[in-house]
Parts: structure tokens; sequence; C-alpha cells
């Protein structure tokens, strides 16, 4: 039996369920979304008891993993939902800076052109001031996704640490030629 598909997702009181054959679809403060899980999966909503109960119609290895995997995606949702995710970045570096235009993020990050990246319809990024950026949304796939693009344009190098990083992130400092 899977340890994390058998814990039932409890339904916080702002978020309205429903459920139409596979699609199970929520709705918060924080935003709408959906999914669709596989077949070999189960999903029944207890609304008495405000929870989800994830069950697996057999017993492959593929069954009990997809039982885990919807049980974690639907916890997702329903915290997306409630609060929302939301994942922070720092701009290291003299010159280094961020800004924003319309739907586009521009970073300035030490290249000879600005890096530009379009700014997903369904997040909220905001840039408080020109070293620090702040990306929100209800999807954590969504959140995470558009911040690890934002740090792979120029990630912290290893000698001085300039580049963009998550904000809290420990980048080890190599020594340089005249260490030796």
């Amino acid at each position: 039996m899977s340890r994390i598909g058998k814990q039932p997702v409890p339904v916080p009181d702002k978020v309205t369920v429903t459920i139409e054959g596979r699609l199970v679809s929520m709705e918060g403060p924080a935003g709408k979304m959906s999914y669709e899980h596989r077949p070999e999966i189960k999903v029944e909503h207890e609304t008495d008891a405000r929870r989800l109960v994830v069950t697996r119609l057999g017993e492959t290895r593929e069954h009990k993993a997809y039982h885990g995997l919807t049980r974690s995606l639907l916890a997702n949702l329903c915290e997306g939902c409630e609060k929302g995710y939301e994942k922070r970045l720092e701009v290291v570096g003299v010159g280094y800076l961020a800004a924003i235009a319309g739907d586009t993020l521009q970073l300035r990050v030490g290249f000879a052109n600005e890096v530009h990246k379009k700014i997903p319809k369904e997040l909220n990024v905001t840039c408080p001031d020109q070293t620090h950026i702040v990306v929100r949304g209800p999807s954590k796939q969504l959140v995470g996704q558009f911040a690890a693009e934002v740090r792979a344009a120029r990630k912290p190098e290893p000698y001085k640490g300039k580049g963009v990083r998550y904000q809290g992130e420990q980048v080890k400092i190599k020594p340089g030629k005249s260490a030796t």
C-alpha cells in the first residue's frame, strides 16, 4: 500500500471541489485549476468530511506509483487554490538588474544583450526592486518552472557568486588562482 496515497487529502473551507469523470476541478481565493487523473486511479470527494480519497484499481507497480503521485498532485492543487505558491529570486552582481515591461521580464545579467522572458498569464511576477524577483501563482509546477528558467538565464558562478539565485541559496565560492 502506498504510504502517501492512502492518506486522504483535506479540502480547506475556502476551496470548492467538483469531480466530473476523471477531471478534478478546484476553485479557491488564489485561483482555479483542474487535473485529469489516470484511468488506473479513482478519486472520491467526501463532502461531509471535506476530504478527497484516492484509491487505485490494481496492484501493479505502476498503479502504486500513480496512487501516490495523484494524491500528491491533488494536495498541491488544494494548497495552490487556497494560498498559492511563491518563489523569490535575487540578482547578484555589479550592473546586474531585473525589470518588468508589460508581460516580459527583462534581465540585464552581463551579456551583450538583455535576456527577455515572457511571463505566463497564469503567474504574477513582480520586481520590488532591481535586484529581486517574486514569482507567484496557484500552480506549483508553473511557479517552479518559470523560476528555474529565470535562474538558468545566468546561474551563479562559483568564483564571485554573480548571477541569478533563489533567495537564501548558498553558493559555494571557490578560491581563485592566487590561493595556491
